[in-house]
């Protein structure tokens, strides 16, 4: 069978190829470059646990050794995951760090308070949201965009099987054709031919030639923030811990300042521009960059100016994300940046939500509502996340009595969380409407995980005797029914294996319409003993039951996949209107 083929070999890209190869689904990579991505350190991505975790999966060593590199990549409390500095506010110390808690991205470092010319730090204070004691939050992981891609690029050359992802540099798309049965693609270049795969996926940036070609309407708004960027190596009285500083009382630095500590002593540091200000010219980024760090540390200390830019914001989202065969996914689909959302984590969950779907139509062929529930979903989650920006622009960036009266109340929380991955700005989204929603059956049951939403990463074993995190079985392609059983961490598998509503359950899932996978947990938040979760391959809840229950497991199975395969037709069109 014909190869899918991914325009664009960006991260989201090269990350969908991975995910694909996973599943055993060979890709060509059309590579509009030479191959290689140009470093620059100012152009940083930013990755929530989910997305981190994603990467990690797909074999990228980058996001992996920058786990391990920085201690703040595990669960700390909320209260210490980012310093957010208020001119005039009362000092309130930082309580003590975790156990093993040293630096990380947006995570805790040394508790210190920065000098009283600069304002004063808070932890958990009204601006932050409230201090919750023992609360466990992961901390979001900040790597130079070119890094990530290229742990992804070294992911893809260490495959075992080198044919199932061909990376193709110097290639131009300009044509696409579809039919009933695949799309053919042609690119120019050194190597100008034509190609014949199976789907397509636009992962080609902002100005997806797919996109155009598609005829897809591409309506938002232009200019939404602007922001000064400045990466340098120096020294700051937090090492290792994020800063948002709101209303800096230095002249010309701005109403908004972030630094986000990157490796070897690197930090990014960002300014909240005028929407329609002047060119940010060399010596007045000099002059922000001196007067923000002697207002932060009494005077300016030594530092090397690694790199610099200036980035216009915008927000836009894609009438379709799908026609026949071709789908769209990343900026290619959507831009969206602003009050701390992050437009490349939710490419990657667009490659993650996706892989399996085209995985599954690709060996077993697919139902039109399976391949529609990828647009259904990604499209209403990123559809959310910016109304939920735009909503808060106006109070967080106007001026005036509105802002003021509603200072310290939730929204300068709401702020600080889009940055750190939580809330309605940026926690990892939920698909409780989804198309491939199970039908309700009264054995159905709840656990603290809502449907549609991310599983917890609760410890399980498999039938084999191997225990592993959750998310470390995802990816593969295969639903996955979790038994919650206490005590089966201390018995002998031999025991638990036969015992029970084992033998049963493995019968079940042997017999669902797609391939599944049995595991066990001691233990899952909400979950009463003998709970059955199912879940899906990108490890959203699909449904819960209370006990084994064989024919609505089926059921529920059949409705995630989307029902039995169908013939595709090729006579859908692009939303133009």
């Amino acid at each position: 069978m014909d190869p899918v083929i991914v325009v664009g070999a960006g991260p989201v890209g090269l990350a969908l190829s991975l995910a694909l190869a996973a599943q055993g689904v060979p890709t060509v990579v059309l590579d509009e470059g030479p191959g290689k991505d140009e470093p620059r350190a100012a152009r940083t991505a930013v990755l929530r646990p989910d997305t981190a975790a994603f990467v990690e999966r797909l074999g990228c060593a980058t996001v992996r050794d920058e786990g391990t590199r920085w201690t703040g990549w595990r669960s700390m409390r909320r209260k210490q995951l980012m310093r957010h500095i208020e001119f005039g506010a009362r000092p309130v110390e930082s309580g003590p760090l975790e156990p093993g808690a040293g630096s990380g991205q947006f995570g805790p470092g040394p508790a210190e308070s920065g000098p009283a010319e600069s304002g004063s730090v808070e932890s958990g204070s009204a601006e932050s949201g409230p201090a919750e004691s023992g609360s466990e939050v992961p901390s979001p992981l900040h790597i130079p965009q070119h890094a990530l891609a290229r742990g992804l690029r070294d992911a893809i050359a260490a495959l075992p099987d080198r044919e199932l992802v061909r990376l193709v540099p110097d290639s131009r798309l300009d044509s696409i054709e579809q039919d009933a049965h695949g799309v053919t693609a042609h690119t120019r270049g050194p190597g100008a031919t034509w190609w014949r795969g199976s789907h397509l996926v636009g992962c080609d940036g902002a100005r997806s030639t797919v996109r155009k070609l598609l005829g897809i309407r591409f309506p938002g708004r232009t200019a939404v923030e602007r922001h000064a960027v400045a990466t340098l190596r120096t020294e700051l009285p937090w090492p290792g811990e994020a800063l948002l500083h709101r209303q800096p009382p230095w002249r010309g630095v701005g109403e908004e300042v972030t630094a986000r500590p990157l490796r070897d002593g690197d930090w990014r540091l960002d300014w909240l521009l005028p929407p329609r200000g002047d060119l940010v010219t060399p010596d007045a980024l000099v002059s922000r960059i001196r007067e923000t760090l002697a207002g932060w540390c009494g005077e300016t200390p030594a530092y090397d100016l690694v790199d610099t830019g200036v980035y216009t914001l915008h927000h836009r989202l894609a009438k379709s994300w799908r026609v026949d065969r071709a789908f769209l996914a990343g900026d290619a689909a959507h831009l969206l940046g602003a009050l701390g959302t992050q437009g490349l984590d939710e490419g990657l969950r667009d490659a993650d939500n996706l892989a399996w779907k085209l995985a599954l139509a690709w060996h077993h062929g697919a139902s039109e509502a399976l391949l529609d529930s990828y647009q259904a979903e990604r499209r209403t989650a990123v559809a959310a996340r910016l109304r939920a920006a735009d909503q808060s622009l106006p109070v967080l960036r106007g001026a005036g009595g509105l802002r003021t009266y509603l200072r310290g109340g939730g929204h300068d929380a709401l702020l600080m969380d889009g940055h750190l991955g939580r809330g309605p700005l940026g926690a990892p989204p939920a698909y409780p409407h989804s198309p491939l929603a199970p039908p309700y059956a009264e054995a159905h049951t709840s656990v603290g995980t809502p449907l549609g939403a991310p599983v917890a990463d609760v410890r399980v074993t498999a039938p084999d005797g191997t225990t592993a995190r959750l998310r470390d079985r995802l990816g593969r392609g295969r639903l996955l029914a979790v038994l919650v059983a206490p005590g089966t961490g201390v018995w002998d598998r031999r025991h638990w294996m036969t015992a029970g509503v084992m033998p049963r359950l493995v019968e079940a899932v042997g017999a669902l319409p797609v391939e599944g996978e049995v595991l066990v947990t001691e233990a899952y938040p909400g979950a009463a003993a003998h709970t059955v979760l199912l879940v899906r391959p990108d490890g959203h809840l699909a449904a819960a039951f209370g006990g084994v229950r064989p024919a609505e497991l089926y059921a529920a199975a059949d409705a995630v996949r989307g029902g039995a395969p169908e013939r595709v037709h090729s006579d859908r069109t692009a939303d133009v209107n």
